[in-house]
């Protein structure tokens, strides 16, 4: 029996939600699992993850194989997001922080002086 530490799809239609489960390989997605350790939800702003990792370490020490997605959500949770969380879907990436707006440069004055100063050419070309 080879046993899997993955995901199995809980919530509603277009809402998503994921419990971390231990299961064997040949089980269906959604079907009978040993164990739930623990559930990601994608659709909160961060995204949650709530992962026992003391059973999941028991799970991994005896041969179960997490998935990628697992191995990605567990390496998110340990590195201490305040409250389990953290942001983004399956490739679980973290928030991305403020990002701030370079703000725009005025031109310095003298630049500005030498554009005013400097004559019109397409305003000849219409005249004529």
């Amino acid at each position: 029996m080879s046993v899997r530490v993955r995901l199995t799809r809980v919530g509603s239609k277009k809402n998503p939600i994921w419990r971390v489960v231990v299961s064997d390989q040949r089980s269906p997605r959604d079907g009978r699992f040993i164990e739930t350790i623990g559930h990601y939800n994608p659709q909160t702003e961060p995204s949650t993850i709530v992962i026992d990792e003391e059973r999941f370490q028991h799970w991994v020490s005896r041969g179960a194989q997490p998935t990628n997605t697992v191995k990605q959500l567990v390496k998110a949770h340990s590195k201490g997001l305040a409250g389990g969380s953290s942001t983004g879907s399956a490739g679980v990436s973290q928030a991305p922080a403020a990002v701030a707006e370079p703000e725009a440069e005025e031109a310095p004055d003298d630049i500005v002086e030498a554009r005013a100063e400097a004559p019109d050419d397409d305003a000849d070309a219409d005249a004529e």
